[in-house]
Parts: C-alpha cells; sequence; structure tokens
C-alpha cells in the first residue's frame, strides 16, 4: 500500500513545492530526505556545489503517521502537482517510492541540542553581505586574461569568497548564498506580517541559520564531504 502524506492546507504544499523547485533548479536528479512525526514534515535536501543542508518544513494533519524515507525531489514534486484536495483545506499526496540515498541523507543535523549564537546580523546586513559577495566574484571572473577564464579558475576564485565567515559567526558566506538562493530570506511572510530575523544556532560540529522560510545547516569540520555517513 501506497503510504500517504496529508498536508494540514493547501499553501504547505504550495510552499513545499516552491521550494523543491528550486532545488531541482541546481540539480535536475535532486533527492530529498523526509522524516515526518508529530504532526509535522521536514525535507532535506543538498543544492550543489553549496555543501549545505536545506531544510524545510511543512504543517501535516494529526492522522499522518510516522515516514522517514528518501525519495526523488522529481517524483515527490509531481505527487504535489496532484496532489488531492481533502476537507479542510487540506491536501492529500503519495509518497514516492524510495530512492537510493546519497551519503549525505545519512549524515543529518542532530535533532536537539541547539543554542542560539548572539550578535547574528540584521536581514540587510545579511543580504548585503551575499550581494557584495557576488559582486566581487563578478569582478573578479571578468579581470580574468581570456587563458585563465576557466571553469577550474572559477571554481578557486568561488571557493575562497564563499569560505569566508559572516562577521565573526564562524557561518562561511556559502551558507548565505544558499539560503538567498532557496528563497529563505524572503520579506515578511504574507500570512503574519511580522518580519522575523534570520536566527543562528549551534549544535555539535553543526551550525544552522534558521529563517521563516526554512533552515541552512552546515558542518563545522569541514564540509559534508568530510563526514561519516552514519543513521540520523
Amino acid at each position: 500500500m501506497t503510504q500517504r502524506l496529508c498536508f494540514a492546507d493547501a499553501g504547505e504544499a504550495a510552499d513545499l513545492a516552491a521550494f523543491l523547485a528550486r532545488l531541482i533548479h541546481y540539480d535536475r536528479a535532486a533527492a530529498v530526505r523526509l522524516q515526518a512525526g508529530g504532526g509535522v514534515l521536514a525535507v532535506f535536501g543538498r543544492p550543489p556545489s553549496f555543501e549545505v543542508l536545506a531544510v524545510r518544513t511543512a504543517r501535516l494533519a494529526e492522522k499522518t503517521g510516522p515516514l522517514d524515507v528518501t525519495v526523488s525531489a522529481g517524483r515527490l514534486t509531481d505527487e504535489l502537482d496532484a496532489g488531492r484536495p481533502v476537507p479542510g483545506n487540506g491536501v492529500e499526496i503519495g509518497v514516492p517510492e524510495t530512492v537510493t540515498g546519497p551519503p549525505w541523507a545519512g549524515v543529518l543535523p542532530p535533532r536537539g541540542g541547539w543554542q542560539r549564537v548572539e550578535g547574528f546580523p540584521g536581514p540587510e546586513a545579511v543580504r548585503g553581505a551575499v550581494a557584495a559577495a557576488v559582486a566581487e566574484f563578478r569582478a573578479r571572473d571578468e579581470a580574468l586574461p581570456e587563458q585563465r577564464r576557466t571553469r577550474a579558475e572559477r571554481d578557486r576564485i568561488g571557493r575562497e569568497i564563499w569560505s569566508r565567515t559572516l562577521g565573526d559567526t564562524g557561518l562561511p558566506l556559502r551558507a548565505v548564498h544558499a539560503a538567498q538562493s532557496l528563497g529563505f530570506l524572503r520579506g515578511p511572510r504574507p500570512d503574519n506580517g511580522a518580519a522575523e530575523p534570520p536566527v543562528l544556532f549551534t549544535a555539535r560540529g553543526w551550525l544552522r541559520l534558521r529563517t521563516p522560510y526554512g533552515s541552512i545547516a552546515v558542518s563545522t569540520g569541514g564540509g559534508l564531504r568530510d563526514l561519516t555517513v552514519t543513521p540520523a
């Protein structure tokens, strides 16, 4: 029997679909890990080149049972597009068949023990830091002589810029860039009108940038490629 997910309302399903579309933009073969329980679905994905984990949550109807699977982001999007309306403005979908998870899917951030990092810059300063880094990359790329304008040289410049940290927070700029690219650094949510600022947390070798639209988690031990695959 196909497992089912029932979202609390249509808006939750639509927000998740938008997140998946951004992931697929960076990787058409993207996979996501789904964990459901306690009325919440957490969706983990890894946009290529950023070396971070992106996390999007959605509210579920209480009747939805526990779930922990890795599936194709594209197939999950198809299921959301074909979602069946249910009473109370909810949406029900089928869970796609599981896929062999990439290594990162077995290395998720801890579920608890997070402590807030004080002194994190406000939204405008964060967006400004990303804009400055993007402008620097473009300027340095344009300044390269033709014989050095190679993918390897551009990657070297990108690694240098995006490995820098945001002020004294220890958070690499690539994490903030990922948050902006995935739509996590937008303005106030239309459903509450409040401009919740991004907040930084730390726990056991991880940093997590939380915003009203999703979170970005990054290992402080050298990047996801250096981690050992263990059950979450």
